[in-house]
């Protein structure tokens, strides 16, 4: 079977499409059959290296978080799911599979799987998979969002921004989007109340906000101001910056910048797909490519500068 694999740390141009031995699914496992996965932050941080101490120097590592497919087999004590059913997940983050969600096949356990949408296409739901959960779990969990109160999304543009500016107006909050200017009409359709261009808004000029969701990571300390008394913030991105702006605010007590990463399991992932039925979410695609063109999808993806998500088609839908 074909997998996308790092074969060295570097640049997009990096990354190999190669011949692997289809795996098998052991106790409590499932083997998809991949249709599409997605770009995501993480997948572009182990390409180019930035986590080397954790995945270390043994080539090649599989690539890609995420994916949508359907059920190929299942392994001993697996009995939610059946060959054929329809599914979304990701993989264990940063374990190193000799073939991760851009492959063919891949190997998970059952947990983080989940039923995929109805109506929605593979690579539809794969751009939902780790944007959506990720942006779920930070304003209902995290940051605790109500009806009401008024939300600022930092990076609205981005994947992880339009799944928070859909998710945050079906909850009923006054949605506040931080993007460029030209964003503005299709961060409105989705759901925005209020478009600044981050390029000539300044942190003062905004808010105050009951609550901030950050996907870019810069100068957390100056929107960190503009909360209410009550006011949660949390980023999604680390840095070497933005981890000092974490570990310094937590003098602030609840108004401390909080962080989070997204591990979805089948309870999250089901959360998510009712947010899809009720019309609360919907895919955001910006552009697809195939399996043998994954390095210009992170290519687009380090470029910016577009609205939703780069998505891999694996192979045809089944």
């Amino acid at each position: 079977m074909k997998a996308a694999q790092i074969t060295r740390y570097g640049a997009p141009t990096t990354l190999q499409i190669n011949d692997v031995d289809r795996p098998v699914p052991s106790a409590g496992e499932v083997l998809i059959s991949v249709e599409a996965s997605s770009v995501n932050g993480l997948d572009t941080i182990v390409r180019s290296g930035g986590l080397r101490v954790v995945t270390g120097f043994r080539f090649p590592i599989g690539v890609g978080l995420d994916f949508a497919g359907v059920v190929a087999a299942t392994g001993a004590d697996v009995s939610a799911y059946q060959v054929g059913d329809r599914v979304w997940g990701t993989v264990q983050p940063l374990k190193r599979y000799p073939a991760a969600g851009a492959a063919e096949y891949v190997v998970v356990p059952a947990g983080r799987v989940g039923p995929a949408p109805a109506g929605l296409t593979p690579v539809e739901s794969a751009s939902l998979v780790v944007a959506g959960t990720t942006a779920l779990l930070a304003l209902r969990d995290t940051l605790r969002l109500a009806g009401g109160e008024r939300v600022l999304v930092r990076g609205a543009a981005g994947g992880v921004g339009t799944a928070a500016v859909q998710l945050a107006h079906a909850m009923g909050a006054h949605v506040t989007a931080l993007s460029r200017e030209r964003h503005a009409a299709a961060l409105r359709e989705l759901g925005a109340d209020e478009v600044f261009d981050y390029g000539s808004t300044a942190p003062e000029e905004a808010g105050p906000f009951d609550v901030i969701l950050d996907t870019v990571g810069s100068d957390l300390n100056a929107f960190r101001r503009r909360l209410t008394g009550r006011g949660r913030m949390a980023t999604i991105a680390l840095s070497a910056s933005s981890v000092a702006a974490i570990a310094a605010s937590s003098v602030h007590g609840a108004r401390r910048i909080r962080t989070l990463s997204a591990n979805p399991d089948t309870a999250l992932l089901r959360d998510l797909a009712d947010y899809v039925a009720s019309g609360g979410l919907r895919p955001v695609v910006d552009s697809v490519y195939p399996l043998t063109d994954i390095a210009a999808a992170h290519q687009a993806f380090e470029r910016g500068g577009v609205v939703g998500k780069q998505v891999v088609a694996v192979r045809a839908a089944e």
